[in-house]
């Protein structure tokens, strides 16, 4: 019988390790959005080193460009909000955006939404159709993009099947 118990509670840290990053999303969150669900999770990682976990939140568990996501990025790592800024406009003009002037708005614009980060500590992206984006760090707003451009580019950076990381992209789609 202990052997049962072991492996029962083995299965259950595993299953809680995979699903790290599923913890409930902000109550802003949830209040406006409604019934989102897990769609899929997964972690990048650069040269072996674990940068973040993410998961990918939508409703009915159901992923398309015109229906409002989360996504959602726990921190394994301390992350300057400038640098995720630069390093998400890097990742835009690598996916094709070349306007000089918006991307540098962009960028503007994401160092106010992206604080510096902690280990631990998560960003919470919610996408609105044809409206923009909003951004939540440890579940407090932190800023709205009401430019449905940069919201498409943004999480475009993850989801677009042109993306730097594919097998983070099937992972979040729920497809691994």
């Amino acid at each position: 019988m202990s052997r049962s118990i072991a492996a029962l509670v083995l299965v259950c840290l595993i299953q809680a390790g995979a699903h790290a990053n599923t913890t409930a999303l902000p109550a802003a969150v949830q209040a406006e959005q409604g019934e989102l669900r897990v769609l899929g999770h997964g972690k990048m990682r650069w040269f072996g080193l674990l940068l973040y976990d993410a998961a990918l939140w939508a409703p009915g568990g159901e992923w398309q460009w015109d229906r409002p996501f989360a996504l959602d990025i726990r921190y394994a790592r301390n992350f300057a909000g400038e640098k995720l800024a630069a390093a998400s406009v890097d990742e835009m003009m690598r996916l094709g955006y070349r306007d000089g002037r918006k991307l540098s708005a962009w960028r503007e614009r994401m160092l106010g939404a992206f604080p510096d980060v902690k280990s631990g500590e998560r960003i919470v992206g919610v996408y609105r159709p044809g409206i923009g984006a909003e951004f939540f760090h440890e579940g407090r707003s932190t800023a709205v993009i009401a430019d449905p451009e940069f919201a498409r580019a943004f999480f475009s950076i993850w989801l677009d099947p042109g993306t730097r990381e594919p097998k983070l992209r099937a992972a979040l789609l729920g497809r691994q």
